[in-house]
């Protein structure tokens, strides 16, 4: 089969080669995946420069999200052959999405509905679980509270700003230029600041008549993070999600201990299979009604993954580009 294998550290462009490459036999849990899509994300543009800390050892294959259909099973596995399922792939060992085939732990795959198309599956697990899992399960967000969504048109940042909503509460999004602006608003958000044309600190302090806000949802990190204490409300939560901007953000402590805020790690791993089905479904159901979708930006051919990883890479793209794989 053919696969994008990263054997350097480099620039996505410069750092994918198309080679030709065998899976091993399934493990324990394992399953074998015809990929018919795969969803981009930044961890793959991390670790196609060698900065990612769930890395594996080159060389290997990236790409984290998958659609596709069950060719092979391990030991102990229960779905059937043939089955369409979404998920996580085995990228830890090397083995990703971003090729015709992928290994996946039967744990991190789910049943794609009749109704959902390979694009969408590929672009919806890891963005609307995070988000679940940020604002939800660690965050503990409630009906009408303020939630500021750092990044709102990336792929996390949209799935947060679209589940917020759906859940009753009220969101400030960020951005960095008047386009993408534009998309926050249309995707829902009740305020929108172009963090480029000021200060978003005072920007959210005005529009929550000077309360701040009680979630803040950042996969930027940095000093967008640090600052972020400065607009978070008395026992808000800080929900660190990523660093796109290159480094994690470390808040002052005693901002933090003054109002009695909370820095809330997320990751969503770890939890039993039940809980994690459960959310699924959550989500599905919301997908079903229309109150959130996955924020697409481009569907790209097979060939083209160097060149769309990229320009995920330089900031050119707003929510997910899928490559087709099939």
């Amino acid at each position: 089969m053919k696969a994008w294998t990263v054997t350097a550290a480099a620039e996505p462009s410069e750092a994918l080669e198309l080679t030709e490459k065998t899976l091993p036999e399934p493990d324990t849990g394992q399953l074998v995946i015809e990929v018919k899509a795969c969803g981009l994300a930044l961890p793959d543009v991390a670790m196609c420069r060698g900065t990612y800390r769930l890395m594996p050892p080159r060389p290997f294959t990236p790409g984290l999200d998958f659609a596709g259909a069950v060719i092979g099973t391990g030991p102990g596995t229960s779905i059937p052959i043939g089955t369409r399922v979404m998920g996580i792939s085995a990228f830890y060992l090397g083995h990703g999405s971003l090729a015709q085939q992928c290994l996946a732990r039967e744990g991190a795959t789910y049943a794609i509905p009749d109704d959902m198309d390979d694009a969408t599956a590929a672009a919806f697990t890891i963005a609307f679980q995070t988000a679940y899992v940020g604002l939800i399960t660690r965050g503990g967000m409630r009906e009408g509270d303020w939630v500021l969504v750092h990044g709102a048109t990336g792929g996390t940042g949209a799935a947060a700003l679209q589940l917020a909503k759906a859940k009753g509460a009220r969101v400030i999004a960020t951005a960095g230029n008047a386009e993408r602006v534009a998309a926050c608003l249309a995707a829902g958000a009740d305020i929108a600041i172009n963090y480029n044309e000021g200060d978003f600190v005072a920007d959210v302090i005005a529009a929550t008549e000077g309360n701040g806000v009680d979630l803040v949802y950042d996969p930027v990190g940095g000093e967008v993070f640090e600052r972020s204490v400065e607009c978070t409300a008395r026992e808000g939560r800080l929900l660190p999600i990523g660093s796109a901007s290159g480094r994690w953000g470390v808040p002052a402590c005693d901002e933090l201990t003054l109002r009695n805020i909370s820095v809330v790690g997320v990751l969503p791993s770890g939890y039993p299979r039940e809980t994690m089905l459960a959310l699924h479904e959550d989500l599905l159901e919301l997908h079903r009604a229309g109150k959130i979708s996955a924020s697409i930006d481009h569907i790209a051919d097979f060939a083209q993954a160097p060149q769309y990883l990229q320009a995920m890479a330089d900031r050119e793209v707003k929510g997910r580009v899928v490559i087709t794989c099939s």
